[in-house]
């Protein structure tokens, strides 16, 4: 199979998937089937490309034959690839939960269908080699989660959905006015050949107006501070599983347009933005974890807790050194991991219990010991306790910090650790160590109505895979170091675009 082919399939699965689960609405089951199905084979392909990209390097495909950088390009490096990697794994878990998660009246009918459509504007953005095609996909998965968060048409959903739209509007135009600068003067998108041409200095002027634009629109797709408000006020609000792909994967998706821009096309700029990247970083998760102390509804805290591990990826973006971009692609893996676990988990609790709300919850350590296994095992690798995958994330950032002589912003990041572990033995406390408030007879009596197998698979499999991480996570770490190797050697990623229609350079 050729490295093209294998680029391809990552976006062809998803509209397949999409184009199958929307001829067999009629039919739930077969719909359902043919959801999971397509997930599995979005799996396959995407280990195939980490594979390959880890053996090659990079690869890039042109679309039709046009050579770069007049066609549509695509690229995959080992950021990009793990990034695909662990989306599809997302999916999979989702499309799984999913078949108990959403089946009320037409629900399912929809679910599916805009799943893989999501997932398509996900891994497109990743692989995608030029801003306008960036902006084509982040419109595609604008499109699918909006009617995503909708479904159901709860008020809460409706006015959440609604500044969700709003506010990631906007970023799309600040998205366009910034990359259109840069067309207008230099007569390219393709991101490769941007990072060659501004390498002119005279250019340096229009590189940082475009850089402004482009940080707070990348900004507002990953929710930092202060472009974060819109986040905690709708993820809340859809369906469980609706809000745990959205949790796992959009942030990063903004998170992985910044990296790329700055390490790519954007770089003459950075040294100028070190500061305020590393400020934002600190705000950002200082006022997440304050906004989760603050908040007893599970899904509320968890949605906080975004904003708050988004800051330690910025940080590592900010320090720009091996260890800390290392440590940043980890910890993108492993929060996509155990973000989307945790809110599986706080679906669980919802259906066994009907209610998120803490001070409504109780006594599920003694009734359901299995669930708070499931719990504690997200909840404390998010707070840092080793061996878990968490630990081994933090401890990177903190190192680089420590190498960089960032003092204060490492002292934050330890800081917000810890209030970030005070979050999650909140919710222990309170949901599963606590009695019952309304008595333990109704605490054994109450389960879900229907079987949990669905919910509970992918989340003791993301589990499972969290603690791998932690006890053997010696290989990610090393494919993190070599993808950040190619981060800040972006010649490789420049010569392997811009050299043929097809290749891969080691």
């Amino acid at each position: 199979m050729s490295d093209a082919t294998i680029i391809f399939l990552q976006l062809v699965i998803p509209v397949a998937g999409a184009v199958v689960c929307l001829a067999t609405g009629r039919a739930p089951r077969v719909q359902r089937v043919c959801g999971v199905l397509g997930s599995i084979a979005a799996l396959m392909a995407a280990v195939l490309l980490v594979a390959r990209v880890d053996d090659a390097g990079v690869l890039a495909a042109q679309a039709s034959g046009w050579a770069a950088p007049y066609g549509i390009t695509l690229v995959a490096d080992r950021l990009a690839a793990g990034m695909v990697l662990v989306a599809a794994l997302v999916g999979l878990a989702t499309a799984v939960y999913g078949l108990r998660d959403v089946t009320d009246g037409r629900l399912p009918w929809t679910f599916y269908p805009l799943l893989h459509f999501l997932l398509l504007g996900v891994q497109g953005a990743f692989l995608t080699g030029d801003l306008f095609n960036l902006y084509v996909w982040f419109e595609v998965m604008l499109v699918a989660s909006f009617v995503l968060l909708t479904l159901g048409n709860g008020r809460a959903q409706l006015e959440g959905a609604l500044k969700y739209v709003v506010l990631n509007i906007l970023a799309s135009a600040l998205f366009l006015v910034g990359a259109g600068m840069l067309y207008g003067k230099l007569g390219t998108l393709n991101m490769a050949d941007i990072a060659i041409k501004l390498q002119d200095p005279s250019e340096v002027a229009l590189l940082h107006t475009s850089g402004i634009l482009l940080l707070a629109a990348f900004g507002l797709k990953a929710g930092i501070f202060p472009l974060f408000f819109w986040l905690p006020a709708s993820y809340h609000t859809p369906r469980v599983a609706v809000s745990a792909v959205f949790a796992g994967l959009l942030t990063k998706v903004g998170v992985y347009a910044l990296i790329r821009g700055y390490t790519l096309f954007l770089s003459g700029t950075f040294e100028d933005l070190r500061s305020l990247l590393i400020w934002t970083a600190v705000a950002t998760m200082v006022v997440g974890v304050l906004g989760a102390a603050a908040h007893f509804e599970v899904r509320r805290i968890l949605s906080f807790h975004i904003v708050s591990q988004i800051g330690y990826m910025v940080l590592g973006l900010a320090l720009m050194t091996p260890l800390a971009l290392a440590g940043a692609v980890f910890y993108i893996g492993h929060h996509i991991i155990v973000k989307t676990n945790l809110f599986f988990v706080g679906g669980i609790i919802e259906e066994m219990r009907g209610s998120g709300e803490l001070g409504r919850l109780g006594g599920l350590y003694r009734n359901h010991p299995w669930l708070a296994v499931l719990f504690f095992v997200p909840a404390f690798s998010l707070g840092g306790i080793p061996p878990l995958s968490g630990f081994w994330a933090k401890l990177a950032i903190v190192e680089a910090g420590l190498e960089a002589e960032a003092w204060v912003a490492t002292a934050f990041a330890l800081g917000v650790g810890i209030l970030t572990l005070f979050s999650m033995t909140k919710i222990w406390m309170e949901a599963f160590w606590k009695a019952d408030p309304r008595g333990e007879e109704a605490a054994a009596r109450t389960g879900a109505r229907k079987p949990l197998a669905p919910l509970v698979l992918p989340a003791a499999a993301f589990a499972t895979i969290t603690v791998v991480i932690g006890l053997a996570g010696g290989e990610m770490f090393a494919y993190a170091m070599r993808a950040a190797d190619q981060l800040m050697d972006n010649a490789i990623y420049i010569r392997t675009v811009l050299g043929g229609l097809e290749g891969g350079v080691p």
